[in-house]
């Protein structure tokens, strides 16, 4: 089981940040991810008014001042920009990190920050149209040899060379986030090396009757992918299985509902026993990788972490 965990990037610091990830860099951490947003999401309530750092720039600095954590967002929102160009700035990564980056994607859901900042925000079903395809240009630059022609819809390349390309053999790779069943997991299958479910995004009543970030929710949807996989021939082995979790640690009951009522059913929230045997449950059902999103993620909350929970399973 690999360990990784998402940073906030808003209501903190540059030197909390920095703290936090080398932190996780001298620990037994294997990754560190960063949320795609310009406005705190909803899920922080109270906290628009705070300072955010741009997710793309936090990852440069990163790969520059880290030695083995593999890096990435969750997610990158596809409407924040073009996908070639999102390309060009993950291969730079790449580089920079000598091969650690992955490119984590998602077709984006937060209107507020569209409005703020005049974006385009389509209804759901251009969004997923989009991502779809964005999805199809960014597999066909990073495992293209050649310049790439890419006529779609929302897109297009006219012999678009990527060079340097990815640092990492044979590419670096497409994380897919997200769990509809029709478009997601379905664009998932066709050109995903990696899938995540997002504890945030698990509040819809379909998800909560399912128990919310369960295991039953979790073999759920991997049977929706299996599906997907079946259809277009392919082998879903192929794909690796990621889960990422807000988390506290508490022995204090009513602390711990409280921060599940704010957060929402996706949280992992209790005493250091009952989170790992949640680990163990979910370990057992073929998850590849938990990323926790402690609250605060400080240096101090990481190393709880990395100390009481992640040496079981060491």
């Amino acid at each position: 089981m690999k360990f990784g965990a998402s940073i906030a990037s808003y209501t903190t610091s540059w030197d909390s940040i920095e703290s936090a990830v080398q932190t996780m860099d001298r620990g037994t951490f294997d990754s560190v991810w960063f949320p795609d947003h310009f406005i705190p999401p909803s899920a922080w309530k109270g906290a628009e008014d705070q300072p955010i750092f741009e997710s793309w720039s936090l990852l440069a600095a990163v790969a520059s001042s880290t030695s083995k954590l593999r890096m990435g967002h969750m997610v990158n929102g596809n409407t924040y920009r073009n996908p070639a160009l999102v390309v060009k700035m993950a291969t730079t990564i790449d580089q920079i990190s000598r091969g650690r980056f992955i490119l984590s994607h998602g077709a984006a859901w937060f209107e507020r920050e569209h409005l703020a900042y005049g974006w385009d925000f389509p209804g759901l079903k251009e969004r997923s149209d989009r991502f779809e395809e964005s999805c199809h240009l960014i597999r066909s630059l990073l495992t293209s040899e050649n310049p790439v022609d890419f006529n779609g819809t929302y897109y297009s390349l006219t012999q678009a060379p990527l060079s340097p390309g990815s640092f990492q053999k044979p590419h670096i790779p497409i994380m897919v986030g997200g769990m509809g069943e029709k478009r997601t997991l379905k664009t998932l299958a066709k050109y995903g090396d990696i899938w995540n479910l997002d504890g945030f995004a698990v509040g819809k009543p379909e998800n909560v009757e399912l128990g919310g970030m369960s295991v039953e929710l979790f073999r759920h949807k991997v049977d929706v992918i299996h599906k997907h996989c079946e259809t277009i021939d392919r082998d879903p082995a192929e794909i690796k299985l990621t889960i990422s979790m807000p988390i506290k640690l508490t022995d204090d009951d009513l602390e711990a509902e409280k921060f599940i009522a704010n957060v929402g059913p996706g949280t992992l929230a209790g005493s250091v026993d009952y989170v790992i045997q949640r680990i163990s449950e979910f370990m057992e059902a073929g998850v590849d990788e938990i990323m926790f999103s402690p609250r605060p993620s400080t240096s101090e909350s990481l190393q709880e972490l990395d100390d009481l929970v992640m040496s079981a399973f060491n």
